[in-house]
């Protein structure tokens, strides 16, 4: 087998949870009259990596008035997270036929609050031999660094290393790592530039298929 272990992206990967952070985004911008569309969120939260309350900055809004609006829209993703258990369709399936010929850990840029809140009904947690979120690093996506850490902690070589990632800034991220990285595009980024991937998969159910 070519590959002795997978990182995987959290959000829009294993979980149904970008439809909630952009449900929470644009509740706080427009508690300042700021609007914001699904075709920014692609762009700037997705393909560059950027926080999208850089809007109320453009808008004119003082560092300390974007620190509160940061506050209550993480609080307010956090309510949204806990409606409902957020798997997507055929992960667990296709985790538990990977579990057991292949070391898996995922990386992802969710704070650890809202990561906990995800997976404590997820199930999916066992699956894995560790998981990075976004305090385990200081630069996130589509810089390098998430990946590298995660190599280092991984004790793998980079050509053993497969990513599997649905955005324009993790699949930017991982090639900047020097791995192989396959993206499912998703809702948000089905029209976005994958040209650099290694493959573009339509499903999450082709991957024990093609490595195993």
């Amino acid at each position: 087998m070519q590959f002795q272990y997978i990182f995987w992206d959290n959000d829009g990967v294993l979980v149904d949870t970008e439809r909630y952070y952009l449900q929470a985004s644009c509740e706080a911008l427009a508690r300042e009259g700021i609007p914001l569309n699904d075709a920014q969120f692609a762009r700037i939260s997705l393909k560059e990596g950027r926080s999208l309350l850089e809007l109320a900055s453009l808008r004119g809004l003082s560092d300390p008035m974007v620190e509160e609006l940061r506050i209550w829209r993480n609080k307010r993703y956090a309510e949204l997270l806990e409606q409902e258990e957020l798997s997507l369709a055929g992960v667990r399936e296709v985790l538990d036929k990977l579990h057991g010929s292949i070391n898996m850990a995922i990386v992802t840029s969710s704070l650890k609050s809202h990561f906990d809140i995800i997976h404590k009904r997820s199930g999916l947690l066992h699956f894995f031999n560790f998981c990075l979120t976004r305090q385990d690093y200081s630069r996130g996506k589509p810089n390098a660094e998430p990946y590298l850490l995660a190599l280092q902690k991984s004790g793998q070589r980079a050509q053993h290393v497969l990513v599997i990632e649905d955005s324009p800034r993790g699949l930017a991220a991982a090639k900047a790592a020097g791995l192989t990285c396959w993206v499912i595009p998703g809702q948000h980024s089905s029209a976005q530039d994958f040209q650099e991937a290694d493959r573009v998969l339509s499903s999450i159910d082709e991957i024990p298929g093609l490595i195993l």
